[in-house]
């Protein structure tokens, strides 16, 4: 069983088609790992193995009839409990949702339905996908947050309960949560994947991304994900269909990165600053360290603008009728989004394009952007996710990228290094994290 669970997503999808694996054989592995750890864990907002089951044989059924199987035929995948579902509850981490189900499911689960795939069960949010924690912990050391809102979509895959899962991010809600836990986390271009059926917190921020333990794990998912939907008008027309090769691929010549500490420098411990500055040392021909162009600074506070006031006006029927069921993160963030004003929206939204314009000309010189994905290891304690200060311009700007578990901080807790790209530029982008995930285990 223990060989099952630590096969790549490309292994499992390929056992399973080529009948070397049964797809019950892949659950029942998943199965025992989520009942021997789960309960300190607790990544799971619903988990019923006696429906996974019965997916799982419908799909070696399916297979034996020589019917087509598409990509992802009979694995297992996890899904954030914001993402719609029918057959299951979507709760958004809050008890005003408790038992409550979509009346259909999002797009992206038809999506996985197409490719083959299961939807194992729901993985722990925070509250609506913002910062009351979840009752999840980290994997390496339960008396430590496992980030979030993500988190049970990150510390599933941590822990070996799941292959790949499915998150979301509107600061740094993926990026961070993989460095905590120690996987692999990609956040797509905005607009590549449709958010339609996914509970909104932000029309301009919100993004779907993935997690793995690899980069061509989470390429593979990614890939069967991304399409134009028309019932979300974010989404573009984008080919994925070689994707998985590019990345198998990697970049035609040597990368050049920038790597930026931030002003946030100061907030990370010192080991983890000396396993940063390792890393940079350890690449003298690819990396430069830059400080950051002075903009960053407003773009924290338009990210901050344009995320509390599409909250208050997204979650403003909570805050209405169940304010008292709220945490006090959430009335905050709503109380001061009521506050903005329309010529602070309208600002805020207009510098999105122009600081990308700005910036753009950077990606002519180099193929990526290296920071830390977080302030250090996670934190202790369990009454915060962390801080997405390292996250928040690229969420703002709407670019890839990715958070690659290459570093150890303190107590050899994972430390991950966050990569960023260029806007639609994910094929290539995908490549070179790939050449940069293995150059670093090698």
């Amino acid at each position: 069983m223990s060989e099952i669970i630590s096969l790549s997503l490309e292994q499992l999808a390929s056992k399973i088609k080529d009948a070397h694996l049964s797809s019950v054989d892949v659950c029942k592995a998943f199965i025992e790992r989520i009942e021997k750890f789960d309960k300190e864990i607790k990544a799971w907002a619903h988990f019923d193995k006696k429906v996974l089951l019965e997916k799982a044989e419908e799909a070696d059924e399916h297979r034996k009839s020589g019917k087509p199987l598409g990509s992802l035929h009979g694995v297992p995948v996890a899904v954030k409990d914001i993402i719609g579902t029918i057959d299951m509850p979507t709760e958004c981490g809050t008890v005003i949702r408790k038992g409550k189900s979509y009346s259909q499911n999002a797009e992206i689960i038809d999506m996985l339905h197409s490719a083959g795939a299961l939807v194992m069960g729901k993985t722990a949010t925070s509250e609506l996908a913002f910062l009351g924690p979840s009752n999840t912990t980290n994997p390496h050391d339960n008396s430590r947050t496992p980030g979030g809102s993500s988190s049970g979509s990150a510390a599933a895959v941590a822990s070996f309960m799941a292959p790949v899962s499915i998150g979301s991010q509107t600061g740094g809600s993926i990026i961070r949560p993989a460095s905590y836990c120690g996987v692999v986390g990609y956040k797509p271009t905005y607009g590549l994947i449709s958010r339609n059926g996914v509970l909104r917190t932000s029309y301009n921020l919100d993004h779907m991304g993935v997690f793995g333990r690899s980069v061509e794990d989470v390429a593979m998912l990614a890939k069967v994900l991304i399409k134009k939907d028309k019932y979300d008008p974010a989404t573009i027309h984008y080919s994925a269909s070689n994707f998985v090769e590019e990345t198998k691929k990697g970049p035609l010549f040597e990368p050049k990165f920038i790597f930026y500490k931030t002003e946030h420098w100061k907030l990370i411990d010192k080991k983890s600053q000396g396993a940063f500055e390792y890393f940079i040392k350890s690449f003298p021909k690819n990396i430069e360290v830059f400080d950051t162009p002075s903009y960053f600074k407003d773009i924290h506070k338009y990210h901050q603008i344009i995320h509390e006031t599409d909250l208050a006006n997204n979650f403003s029927v909570y805050y209405k009728k169940y304010k008292k069921k709220l945490s006090k993160y959430m009335q905050d963030a709503i109380a001061n989004g009521n506050k903005h004003s329309a010529k602070e929206y309208a600002e805020a939204i207009d510098f999105m394009k122009r600081s990308y314009e700005s910036y753009q000309e950077v990606f002519e010189d180099y193929h990526g952007i290296l920071s830390p994905s977080s302030p250090g290891v996670a934190p202790k304690g369990l009454k915060s996710t962390g801080t997405a200060e390292f996250n928040k311009v690229w969420s703002y700007m709407g670019t890839p990228c990715i958070s690659l578990p290459l570093l150890e901080g303190e107590n050899n807790l994972p430390l991950g290094v966050q990569m960023i790209g260029d806007k639609y530029d994910d094929h290539r982008f995908l490549g070179v994290a790939n050449w940069l995930e293995k150059e670093c285990k090698e």
